[in-house]
């Protein structure tokens, strides 16, 4: 990667909660999005990650980072800084 790439590739810092869906008959619970806060920072998104994960309605969090490149609007897999309580498996993302 070069210089003028590294200057165009934007780097957003998420932090997404997780709810307990109530499950249909004869299936078992799962998570949905909660909410999702978009930071300037890792540790912002880490700090309100560790937050909502003690909330009582929240399931799980995570705090994660992912690349964006503006010109092409591909986005990379995300980076987890943190993962607490229940969350999806990676492979669901």
């Amino acid at each position: 990667m070069t210089h003028a790439d590294e200057s165009t590739t934007k780097v957003h810092y998420i932090c997404q909660t997780y709810v307990e869906q109530k499950p249909r008959r004869d299936e078992q619970a799962s998570l949905k999005i909660g909410k999702q806060f978009q930071y300037s920072t890792a540790a912002e998104a880490q700090n309100r990650a560790e937050r909502e994960a003690q909330s009582e309605e929240c399931a799980g969090a995570d705090a994660y980072m992912i690349s964006e490149d503006p010109e092409s609007g591909e986005v990379g897999s995300p980076s987890f800084l943190v993962r607490l309580g229940s969350v999806p498996e990676t492979d669901d993302f």
